[in-house]
């Protein structure tokens, strides 16, 4: 049964590591919402982006342009994997990873190429048995447009040269602080959402759009920025994620300590209540053997 000694250290164990997850879980709330901040300030920017693209290919614009077509179907495809540096966020890694297992799987060819965000998704892809992959390691949890901008672009270029066939990034999409679910999105070659009914009801009339410049100009700017708005767009949904499982792992965390700690200061009571009635049973025999 141990003796109360031990079960004393074990409290002090139990104490100290709730004081640790409820420090982590208040720096992850804190990061939380200051990430949330910049994922939902970012949002705008590419549903406009993402609204010209689609009135461009509304009014017929856009057929044969290199990032909206395939240059070379038997090119390699390129898999971008982002995941956490850090573990301690519940199932937020294992989810991305077995997602992208998943989906590295179902490609065709052995030539295609794997890029990988976060350390805890490269070691679970390596052990996975993909070991042939590119490691970035920079980006951090506050990764700037500028840095995102230079890895969408390298993209868009190899995409242009025909060096790879298609992008498609495995992240976790950020909805709200309770929803959040894992997605595989083809961020090349680039589609623009098509309008739903709702947003374009039947008027009997075809819109007709004037462009200034005129609308080929303005697809080869917007496709571009709207390649690096989306891409800007799924690190920012994972980073957010990340702390969201982060705050919910280490308050789960500090709960079960708080248990812990309850379940074995009752158990340290009822040692020490059976330690004094059993000194007192020997004293009371004791003091009646002297009689």
């Amino acid at each position: 049964m141990g003796n109360t000694q031990d079960i004393k250290k074990r409290m002090n164990a139990v104490n100290n590591i709730k004081r640790i997850t409820r420090t982590m879980q208040m720096i992850a709330t804190s990061k939380f919402a200051r990430a949330q901040t910049a994922s939902v300030a970012s949002r705008p920017y590419t549903e406009s982006i993402f609204g010209l693209v689609a009135k461009l290919g509304d009014a017929g614009v856009g057929e044969g342009h290199p990032l909206l077509s395939n240059p070379d179907a038997d090119a390699p495809e390129l898999t971008l994997v982002i995941s956490a540096d850090r573990g301690l966020c519940g199932p937020y890694n294992g989810t991305v990873t077995r997602a992208a297992i998943k989906h590295l799987r179902a490609q065709v060819g052995d030539d295609n190429q794997l890029e990988i965000v976060g350390k805890k998704g490269a070691n679970a892809l390596k052990f996975a048995g993909f070991k042939d992959y590119t490691l970035h390691s920079h980006f951090g949890d506050k990764p700037t447009y500028e840095d995102i901008e230079k890895l969408a672009a390298g993209y868009i270029q190899r995409f242009i040269a025909g060096e790879i066939s298609s992008v498609k990034i495995v992240y976790m999409k950020y909805f709200s602080a309770g929803r959040q679910k894992v997605t595989t999105l083809q961020l090349l070659p680039f589609s623009a959402p098509e309008a739903s009914a709702e947003e374009t009801p039947a008027t009997g009339f075809a819109d007709v759009y004037e462009f200034s410049p005129d609308a080929d100009s303005l697809l080869d700017h917007l496709l571009p920025a709207a390649v690096k708005a989306v891409t800007f767009q799924c690190f920012n949904d994972a980073i957010v994620s990340e702390h969201i499982a982060r705050m919910v792992a280490m308050k789960a965390a500090t709960d079960n300590a708080g248990k812990m700690a309850h379940l074995l200061k009752r158990k340290f009571n009822r040692m020490r209540q059976a330690q004094i009635t059993t000194e007192l049973t020997e004293i009371i025999s004791g003091a009646a053997a002297l009689e």
